[in-house]
């Protein structure tokens, strides 16, 4: 829909620069000053290609990692963590960087953070061994970790809550989306000639932005006074998780009672129980009080967790079954990706204009639910040797689902949030996304096991199928307290967690 001249105020574009008035030659020697709908322009257009570039950058290793695996002699549940050392990092540090972005800004970390990932990248594509790519991954998701919530931070701080912001978010979830499909097919195209070249398109592109980001985009004037940042929270976060995730790849390569595995149960249970008592009696803790009570929040956090657990995994099978199963190349399996990437694009513009005319959380009802029928017409057919009768359906239909669950999961969570917790509470959001996803991969590996037949393809399908119902079930469950308005006073913000 086009906006009419009365709502250029919520209009995100360019406009004509108003001129100034001739004044002294100092001052006319200073450029114009930017407007202010001129300044939203360059900084969605910033922050839009940094989210195409962390989206990017988590996909399109998928198509790659058979290529990694067979080129640096590593074993399967050992190139896992090719994803899952990104994924973890990512997540556990995320709302760190959070709390930086709210302190020292999120322009200024915005520009580290995408220096940092570039020099990941760089270093990764270069790697001739796998403890120098697997570290390389995990400074890719460490970087990606303060980055994200820097660009959420700039999201929060540039565009006014309601139809503006809706707006941005809209069109940034729209180029996240893309960003996802995109990396499979792009994938395929690099890995064809070379699989180094899948981190190496990551360098120039991080340089642009951080320029961009250093030119165009305006410092917030006000900001959170400084306080200490929750290292130690997150450490304990992150390791609770990360072995977890090695417990499951253990119990799928050497089983539930091998010493190693059994052992990483028990460290992840007691780093969970550090965890949970720095949460509870510490004055550093990771989920400040004040977003515990948001209502919004909550439920976006378990909407980005299912979206994970669901068409966010459905990459990783998908590249699993026409490469490993059905004997796909990369380069095919990139083009058999080539609908589902539109679709996921398609669904997600789709949203952006659903959300003005219906409540936010009806459509994302609606993109879990056309996200399971895709999802469990794979389960059903997968099997079989045609591409355009068995897979095509199921695809269309789940990256539709996918495109409209993206956009909509983030208006949803950060619609009640206060503005000066914008940069944590995106970053709690992702953070349920990125783990979600880091545990659902090593569950489908322990569920796929080393033979990889049709019927445990089937299983693992059916398990995310399973996932996109349940965020269904939540959303339709909690649709009449997002519907509420919230009050404006402190009691509407803060609460428990229950």
């Amino acid at each position: 829909m086009t906006p009419s001249h009365h709502d250029a105020d919520e209009t995100i574009g360019v406009v004509a620069p108003v001129a100034e008035p001739v004044g002294s030659t100092a001052r006319a020697a200073e450029p114009p000053a930017a407007t202010p709908t001129e300044r939203h322009t360059a900084t969605l257009t910033v922050i839009s290609v940094a989210q195409f570039i962390i989206a990017l950058d988590y996909s399109i290793i998928y198509i790659a990692l058979p290529s990694i695996a067979a080129d640096l002699s590593l074993r399967t549940s050992l190139a896992q963590w090719v994803v899952s050392a990104y994924a973890v990092l990512f997540a556990g540090f995320l709302v760190v960087g959070g709390r930086l972005a709210d302190r020292v800004g999120p322009k200024r970390l915005f520009v580290i953070a995408m220096v940092m990932f570039g020099l990941a990248s760089a270093v990764g594509g270069l790697a001739q061994g796998g403890a120098v790519l697997l570290a390389a991954r995990g400074c890719q998701g460490l970087g990606a970790a303060l980055l994200q919530p820097a660009v959420l931070g700039l999201i929060g701080t540039t565009f006014p809550a309601g139809p503006v912001r809706s707006r941005a978010l809209a069109i940034w979830g729209s180029v996240g989306a893309s960003g996802l499909a995109t990396g499979v097919i792009l994938g395929g195209l690099l890995t064809a000639a070379s699989w180094r070249l899948t981190f190496e398109i990551n360098v120039p592109l991080t340089l642009l932005c951080a320029l961009g980001a250093a030119v165009w985009v305006a410092s917030p004037g006000d900001r959170t006074p400084p306080d200490r940042v929750p290292v130690l929270a997150s450490l304990l976060g992150t390791g609770t998780v990360l072995t977890l995730a090695l417990g499951l790849t253990l119990s799928a390569s050497d089983g539930w009672t091998a010493t190693g595995t059994v052992s990483c149960y028990l460290l992840a249970a007691l780093l969970l129980a550090g965890f949970l008592r720095n949460e509870k009696r510490s004055a550093n803790v990771l989920i400040e009080p004040v977003l515990r009570g948001v209502r919004s929040l909550r439920v976006g956090a378990g909407a980005t967790a299912f979206y994970m657990a669901s068409v966010g995994s459905e990459f990783y099978l998908l590249t699993l079954l026409l490469q490993a199963r059905k004997g796909y190349s990369p380069l095919e399996a990139g083009f058999a990706f080539l609908p589902l990437a539109v679709m996921v694009t398609v669904g997600s513009t789709t949203a952006g204009r659903a959300v003005r005319r219906w409540e936010p959380a009806v459509v994302l009802m609606g993109g879990f639910g056309v996200a399971a029928i895709g999802l469990g017409w794979l389960v059903v057919t997968l099997h079989s040797g045609s591409y355009a009768l068995a897979l095509l359906p199921g695809l269309l239909l789940s990256g539709f689902g996918h495109g409209v669950i993206y956009t909509s999961m983030f208006i949803i969570g950060t619609h009640d949030v206060p503005p000066e917790h914008q940069s944590t509470s995106g970053a709690l959001l992702t953070t349920s996304q990125y783990l979600s996803g880091a545990l659902t991969v090593a569950l489908l590996t322990l569920v796929l096991g080393n033979s990889a037949s049709y019927l445990r393809f089937r299983w693992s399908f059916a398990l995310i199928t399973a996932a996109a119902v349940a965020g269904l079930i939540l959303i339709a469950a909690r649709r009449r307290l997002l519907s509420r308005p919230v009050l404006d006073r402190p009691e509407a913000t803060i609460g428990s967690i229950g």
